[in-house]
């Protein structure tokens, strides 16, 4: 096998490198990006790891526990970012953050691209190496890396649960001395991981659910879980995308899909919606006139609110009523069961720098689909196309 001139520079010797965990600056962003078990993986990998004071403390991982796994615990946030070959963090690092980092480091965590393109162009001035969890490919080999399946999972998890808590039914059907209590009803649009894992919870507390999906070939899996499949009836692929994702639709496909859930929204309970674009702000599923024909008492929790939202009326990170149905934006929900979303998001980041490990040495292979695949800005340059694109469209 012949290896490239460019490839042998970018092996790097880990034993002069340091990743640097720093607090979250995002308000209500609990989680942090390393864990005291990631940290000894890291070390036993050949890496020091300093963390910032307090860094771990929303996720319930205090400074002890890290020093103990062998990181140096350091007060100022500005003298680890400035000096770090690595900064790890959840949430994309504010401008004034990326400001302190050297050049040439290397930055990891969640980072839409193409939205944010501010911080894109900032890392790309200080030739700072970019990749984003939100680029991991979906793949066999990157399944370890995913973090956005893993966070999906508890945010359609705790979606249902915090609709449960808004709504004013039981969840399963009861039978009491009383009479019966018929089981809540909860529509779920958009059958990914969130999805998937809202039915799966839901069918759990007993309730009748029904899922609604763009792409037929999820109706195995939606029915597998005990929700019915709603179909619009196309009569093709009408919204399979690449890599498990949905793709925009036509209007006439857009106008049947109102149409068929304004019929079963009006009698739903819950409505959970999923739906997302890579890249794109979030289709609108509900508009305000549908919510006009919901039921007094119902809830719309809206998993897409970071991206403006499925439902015309929602606002993120607000709960707000209209015509007695109550619609919640909560944007993070991960961040409200920070010790597992932490545990989680840290072993995928762990597996991603790991996995750039080459005989020990750090290797930034261009030619590798996953760290091509998720990497935006590398030697003063924006790699990653649609985000070169999205910037110059600007």
């Amino acid at each position: 096998m012949v290896i490239s001139a460019l490839f042998l520079q970018e092996l790097q010797h880990f034993s002069t490198m340091m990743i640097a965990i720093t607090k979250e600056l995002n308000q209500g962003e609990t989680r942090v990006a390393a864990t005291p078990a990631t940290v000894k993986e890291y070390i036993k990998a050949g890496l020091t790891v300093k963390l910032e004071s307090g860094a771990g403390d929303g996720a319930l991982f205090p400074n002890a526990d890290y020093k103990d796994a062998g990181a140096e615990i350091v007060s100022d946030a500005r003298s680890i970012l400035s000096n770090a070959d690595i900064i790890l963090k959840v949430a994309s690092p504010a401008l004034a953050e990326i400001e302190l980092m050297k050049k040439e480091a290397i930055m990891v965590s969640f980072f839409q691209t193409t939205i944010e393109m501010e911080k894109v162009k900032a890392l790309a001035e200080r030739s700072i190496t970019g990749f984003s969890m939100h680029l991991i490919p979906r793949t066999t080999l990157a399944q370890k890396m995913d973090a956005l399946s893993s966070q999906a999972n508890i945010s359609g998890y705790k979606a249902v649960l915090m609709g449960a808590a808004h709504i004013g039914v039981y969840m399963p059907l009861l039978m009491t001395a009383a009479g019966t209590i018929r089981p809540a009803r909860v529509l779920v649009l958009g059958a990914g991981v969130a999805g998937l894992q809202a039915i799966a919870t839901a069918k759990r507390l007993g309730a009748q659910v029904e899922t609604f999906d763009v792409r037929p070939e999820v109706k195995e899996q939606v029915e597998s879980l005990g929700s019915k499949f709603i179909e619009v009836g196309s009569g093709g692929d009408e919204g399979a995308g690449e890599g498990g994702y949905a793709k925009e639709t036509s209007e006439e496909y857009k106008r049947k899909q109102q149409a068929l859930i304004r019929e079963h929204i009006a009698l739903a309970d819950m409505v959970i919606t999923t739906a997302l674009i890579p890249g794109k702000p979030a289709p609108i599923l509900i508009g305000k006139d549908v919510v006009m024909h919901m039921k007094p008492g119902s809830v719309i929790m809206d998993l897409a609110s970071e991206n403006g939202g499925n439902c015309e009326l929602t606002i993120k990170d607000q709960i707000i009523e209209h015509e007695q149905v109550r619609i919640d934006g909560t944007s993070n929900i991960p961040a409200t069961m920070p010790v597992h979303a932490s545990e989680l998001f840290a072993k995928n980041i762990a597996a991603f720098i790991t996995y750039m490990i080459k005989e020990g040495k750090l290797s930034i292979d261009q030619d590798d689909e996953i760290i091509a695949g998720s990497m935006f800005t590398r030697g003063g340059k924006i790699t990653h196309e649609p985000t070169k694109n999205a910037i110059e469209d600007t």
